[in-house]
């Protein structure tokens, strides 16, 4: 039974490295800023790492999140608002300049992957699309000056309305008034291997349709054949307006001679309440779109056009933004209420742990009250070791390193090898020291995965750390104490390989 243990923990973490190598498809979420009670950064980022989200789209690059999400892994794109496209798309310096200040002074602890220059230029300012490709291009020039052109993706959101006759998708064009500009940017994107990044909300296609768009084909729900849309060019059928959206840019493209940029699509989701005249912006068809959306993508289905490629995705948005403008719904996207609660509970079993957002049954795993000390050291060193588990918070110096004790160290390494193995049966148990409790053993500014921030009804006061810091580096102990661990485990397997024999 020992031996079988060790070799499923060993192969479980050689598979969930080799899945976190691969890159695939992902959601990722959009985090916007227009609350009235906007949380901290680090209780932003402690939610995000409580609900396993890895990528997140920012509306600017503010500081403050920036530095939040530090050491974390998450992969960020970042933004240059709008108003300042001007004066970028006017001046390489000035290009320079926001790069040097917005991605240089972050990068590589903060994993900057995209930026996105401008949000739906063409229709929110069109009198700076004129700029908008050289604003691009110097944002890439101040990428390649710094030697990060290859990590960091430049591109801009477009909204599907720039789209037009988008259904049958085989005949989509793009408003040709913006050719002069969507030709260059094309050719921008292909050549440095970037998305077209596209927004797409098939809850304004359904609005606008006058009942021509049916509720259930906008909402991703499983359709019966004949009551799917057909492609009369093509005779593909749709099963929903999201893959028919797609489908229509990558025809637009061709028509223009693109064919080789992909898709990624920097904006969906669905409202969750609505005015009076918006009677299908509630609770349940938002969850509905958003757990479908999200199995959609992560289940790598693809569209008609491309099936089995599947198109990241990142969901309108991560809070409610109560100062929004406009009708109820704007003010209602989220999936989350600033407070860090859930606005409703996605229906997502069988997806993977990527927002799972249910807040208020929270599991973790804690060492057992009276176990042996030696037997706890034991296990933490595994878990820091062979078992992957990022123990950097328990450093001395760091918010996870008092109480200096085993018993407290032990307790973090096990709930985030838990959190980590996505809290399956007998991922909290290392021989018996272990066990899963619902009560949250964050304390002070140490905040464990798997844990929103929130304690005792409150959210934690947590200080964003330094970029400038340094970690205490591990002792001479720790390192012998690792590597006799590591050792240890895989001579137990290699006699349990000679037992099997």
């Amino acid at each position: 039974m020992e031996c079988g243990f060790v070799l499923i923990l060993l192969l479980t973490v050689a598979v969930s490295s080799f899945v976190a190598a691969d890159d695939e498809a992902f959601i990722g979420v959009n985090i916007g800023t227009d609350l009235s009670d906007m949380p901290h950064p680090t209780q932003v980022v402690a939610l995000l790492k409580a609900q396993q989200i890895r990528h997140v789209r920012l509306y600017d690059a503010d500081r403050g999140m920036l530095v939040a999400l530090a050491n974390t892994g998450i992969q960020v794109m970042v933004s240059v608002p709008n108003e300042q496209l001007l004066g970028i798309g006017q001046s390489n310096s000035t290009a320079a300049n926001w790069v040097s200040h917005n991605v240089v002074a972050h990068y590589p602890a903060t994993n900057i992957t995209a930026i996105c220059v401008g949000s739906e230029v063409f229709t929110a300012v069109p009198n700076a699309a004129s700029v908008l490709v050289n604003s691009m291009k110097f944002i890439q020039s101040a990428l390649v000056a710094s030697n990060l052109d290859r990590q960091i993706k430049v591109s801009t959101p477009l909204s599907s309305s720039i789209i037009l006759d988008s259904f049958p998708p085989s005949q989509a064009f793009f408003n040709k008034t913006w050719n002069p500009v969507l030709i260059p940017m094309l050719n921008f994107l292909q050549s440095t291997g970037s998305h077209l990044m596209l927004n797409i909300y098939p809850y304004y296609d359904y609005m606008q349709s006058n009942g021509v768009i049916p509720l259930d084909y906008a909402l991703l729900k499983p359709l019966a054949p004949n009551k799917e849309a057909v492609d009369a060019n093509t005779l593909v059928h749709y099963s929903n307006v999201f893959d028919a959206m797609i489908d229509a840019a990558y025809f637009a493209m061709d028509f223009l001679n693109f064919t080789s940029v992909p898709v990624m699509v920097t904006e969906s989701g669905w409202p969750s309440k609505g005015d009076s005249n918006e009677p299908d912006a509630t609770l349940d068809n938002a969850n509905t779109y958003n757990s479908n959306l999200i199995r959609h993508v992560l289940n790598k289905t693809g569209t008609p056009k491309h099936p089995g490629i599947a198109v990241s995705t990142y969901i309108y948005e991560l809070y409610n933004e109560d100062l929004k403008p406009g009708p109820v719904s704007e003010k209602n996207w989220g999936l989350f209420n600033a407070n860090g609660e859930p606005v409703y509970i996605l229906h997502l079993t069988g997806s993977g742990l990527v927002l799972a957002n249910d807040t208020t049954n929270q599991t973790y795993c804690t060492a057992k009250q009276g176990a042996d000390p030696k037997m706890l050291q034991a296990a933490l060193d595994w878990a820091c070791g062979p078992g992957k588990v990022d123990c950097s918070a328990m450093l001395q110096g760091e918010p996870c390193y008092q109480p200096d004790n085993v018993f407290a160290h032990a307790t973090y390494a096990f709930n985030s090898y838990y959190n980590q193995m996505g809290k399956v049966p007998g991922s909290c148990d290392f021989n018996g020291v272990a066990a899963i409790t619902t009560t949250n053993p964050s304390h002070g500014t140490c905040v464990f995965p798997g844990s929103t921030g929130r304690m005792n009804g409150t959210m934690v006061n947590i200080t964003a750390p330094s970029m400038n810091s340094t970690s205490s580096a591990p002792s001479v102990r720790d390192l012998y104490s690792l590597w006799s661990t590591s050792f240890l485990v895989l001579l137990r397997v290699l006699i349990c390989s000679l037992v099997f024999l």
